[in-house]
C-alpha cells in the first residue's frame, strides 16, 4: 500500500513530497490541475527569513511582528518553530536551486539574497525573485520533485476522503479526463488543496479554483475546521479584473493616493489596516490609486517587471506614466481545516493538512505579507516527516469501497438529473453577496441577510446541474462540484463571524470596534451539525 498521499499540487504539496520522500516514504501527489497551475505561483512579493541581510533584523523581530499582525489569535509555539525554521528554509530552497534577486555585496550563498519590506514588517525580510517568487519556489520544487523520481497524477478532481473508525484510509478522486471516480488508498493522506478565496467570485486575486475542496472533504469526513471568518483581503487588486499588485510595489516605495492626489494611510501598515483606509476612501466618495511613477521606468523593469505588464494588459496604464486604479479584493483564508503541533487533522487520525487549507494558528487574524511561502514549505517539510512517521508505524488494513460506491451512484444522478436554475449565475450572486456584506467591513445585520440569501441558494442548489452531459473533460462537472463545496464552507464563514461580536483582524464588526481577549482569544471551532 502507499505511504504517504498528498491531496494538492502547490508549495505546500510539494515540499511535503520531498519531505516524505527524503524519509523513504512511498509518495503520490494528486492534483486537479498542473503543479504549475497553482496558487502558489500568484505569490509575488517574497518570503520572510530574518537574514540581516539588508538592514538589521533578528528572528525575535520576526516571531513579534507576527504575533503582533495575528492579533492574539495564535500559536506562539508553532509561530516561533515556524520564524525559527525561515533561514534554513530559504538556505534549503537556495541549495535546490531558487533563482533569488541578489545583493552586490561581496558576500556568499544566503548573505547576498536581496530582501524588501512588505506591510507589517519591522525589517526588510522577504526575500524575493523580481515580482515572481512564487512562481519561481513552485517551477523549482516541481523540478525537484521530477528529479526524485516523484510520481504525479495530475487532473483529479478529490471527491471524498475515506475514514474509517476516525482513521483516514484513502481518498475518491474523479479522472477529470475519463470520467471515471477511482479509489486510492494509503497510510497517510497529505491534504494541500489551498484556501477558499474563490467562494468571493468576482472579488477575489485568487483562481477561480481556490474553492476550499480539501477543506469541504475534511467537513464531510467528519474533521473539524476553525477561524473560517478571517479573510484577509488585499488593499492593491487592480480595480477592473482584481488581478493583483503585489504588496511589493509598496514594499518598494510605491504610494496610494486619492481621487484628490492625497496620501491617506502608511503604505506598510498590516494588510487590514490598509484595505480599511481604503474603504473608508470608497465610502467617502473617492477612488483610490496605487502611485509608482516616482520610481522611474527603469527600477520598476527590474524590479516589478510583471506589475507592469499586468497593469498594461488589464487596466491599459502605465506605471511608469500613470495612476494605477486599486481596489481592496478578498486574498487568504487564514481559517481552514483545524490541525494539532503535527498538522494533524483534529477528528482524524493520519490525515495532515497544510498551506491555506490548513489553520496551524500562525497567521491568526491577520496574515502577515510573506509569510504564506515560508509555511507552505518550512510546514510542508514538517507534515512530509509526520505523515511519513505514521505510515511507518501503522498496520495498514483493508479498505472497503463504500465511499467509492456512494460517489459514483452521486455523479451518475448529476448526469441524470434535470436543472432549472443556473448555477453560474449563483456562483456570481454569491461571491457578490459575500463582498459586500461579508467583507472588509462587517455588522450583525448584513451578516444575518446574508445568512438568509445563503440558505435560499442552498435550497435552489437541489434544481441546479449539468448542461454537459459529457463524461471526459467536462468543466462544468467540476465547475459545479466546486461551487457545491464553497456552498458548504459559505455558512461556516458567516456563523462565526456572527458569533465574533468583537473586531480583531481582516473581521473588524461595526458596533463592536474594539478586541475583548477574555471572551474571544478564542479560535471558533466548526463542525457539521455541531458548532462550538
Amino acid at each position: 500500500m502507499l505511504d504517504v498521499l498528498i491531496i494538492g499540487s502547490g508549495g505546500a504539496g510539494l515540499t511535503a513530497a520531498l519531505a516524505a520522500k527524503e524519509k523513504g516514504a512511498s509518495v503520490l501527489v494528486v492534483g486537479k490541475t498542473y503543479p504549475t497551475n497553482s496558487q502558489t505561483s500568484m505569490a509575488q512579493g517574497g518570503i520572510n527569513a530574518a537574514l540581516g541581510n539588508v538592514g538589521e533584523d533578528h528572528t525575535d523581530f520576526h516571531i513579534a511582528d507576527t504575533l503582533r499582525s495575528a492579533h492574539g489569535l495564535c500559536n506562539e509555539d508553532m509561530v516561533r518553530k515556524m520564524c525559527t525554521d525561515a533561514p534554513k528554509t530559504i538556505a534549503w530552497l537556495e541549495s535546490i536551486g531558487v533563482p533569488f534577486s541578489r545583493l552586490d555585496n561581496g558576500k556568499s550563498d544566503v548573505q547576498t539574497i536581496a530582501q524588501r519590506q512588505m506591510g507589517g514588517a519591522s525589517a526588510k525580510r522577504a526575500c524575493y525573485a523580481q515580482d515572481y517568487t512564487g512562481l519561481k519556489i513552485l517551477h523549482t520544487l516541481y523540478d525537484t520533485c521530477l528529479k526524485n523520481g516523484i510520481e504525479f497524477l495530475d487532473e483529479h478532481y478529490l471527491l471524498n476522503l475515506i475514514v474509517e473508525n476516525g482513521v483516514a484510509t484513502g481518498v475518491t478522486t474523479l479522472d477529470i479526463r475519463t470520467g471515471e471516480v477511482i479509489q486510492i488508498n494509503a497510510k497517510s493522506l497529505i491534504v494541500a488543496t489551498g484556501g477558499y478565496g474563490g467562494l468571493y467570485h468576482g472579488y477575489t486575486t485568487n483562481a477561480y479554483g481556490s474553492t476550499g475542496d480539501g477543506i469541504a472533504a475534511v467537513l464531510r469526513a467528519g474533521g473539524a475546521v476553525s477561524d473560517m471568518e478571517f479573510v484577509q483581503f488585499h488593499p492593491t487588486a487592480l480595480k477592473g479584473s482584481s488581478i493583483l499588485i503585489s504588496e511589493s510595489a509598496r514594499g518598494e516605495g510605491g504610494y496610494l493616493v486619492n481621487t484628490k492626489g492625497e496620501r491617506f494611510i502608511d503604505e506598510l501598515e498590516p494588510r487590514d489596516v490598509v484595505a480599511r483606509a481604503i474603504f473608508e476612501q470608497f465610502q467617502n466618495g473617492q477612488e483610490v490609486f496605487l502611485d509608482v511613477r516616482h520610481l522611474g521606468e527603469e527600477k520598476l523593469m527590474e524590479l516589478l517587471p510583471q506589475e507592469v505588464e499586468l497593469c498594461k494588459l488589464h487596466e491599459h496604464v502605465d506605471p511608469a506614466t500613470q495612476l494605477i486604479p486599486i481596489k481592496p479584493v478578498a486574498h487568504y483564508s487564514m481559517g481552514g481545516i483545524d490541525v494539532n503541533d503535527k498538522l494533524e487533522v483534529t477528528d482524524i487520525q493520519g490525515c495532515f493538512a497544510v498551506g491555506e487549507c490548513s489553520n496551524a494558528k500562525v497567521h491568526g487574524a491577520n496574515r502577515l505579507g510573506g509569510n504564506s511561502l515560508l509555511e507552505i514549505t518550512a510546514f510542508g517539510k514538517l507534515a512530509g516527516e509526520n505523515a511519513t512517521q505514521h505510515a511507518f508505524n501503522i498496520t495498514p488494513h483493508e479498505t472497503n469501497v463504500q465511499q467509492l460506491t456512494q460517489d459514483k451512484g452521486y455523479l451518475a444522478h448529476l448526469y441524470a438529473k434535470n436543472h432549472t436554475i443556473n448555477f453560474y449565475e449563483k456562483r456570481s450572486e454569491l461571491g457578490k453577496l459575500f463582498y459586500e456584506k461579508v467583507g472588509i467591513v462587517r455588522d450583525n445585520a448584513g451578516l444575518t441577510e446574508a445568512m438568509k440569501a445563503l440558505h435560499h441558494i442552498e435550497l435552489l442548489h437541489q434544481h441546479m446541474g449539468l448542461a454537459d452531459k459529457s463524461p471526459t473533460n467536462n468543466t462544468n462537472l467540476i465547475d459545479f462540484l466546486e461551487f457545491s463545496n464553497v456552498l458548504q464552507l459559505a455558512s461556516t464563514i458567516i456563523s462565526a463571524a456572527l458569533q465574533r461580536d468583537e473586531s480583531r483582524g481582516a473581521h473588524f464588526k461595526l458596533g463592536f470596534e474594539t478586541m475583548d481577549d477574555e471572551k474571544f482569544k478564542i479560535h471558533i471551532l466548526s463542525r457539521i451539525n455541531r458548532e462550538s
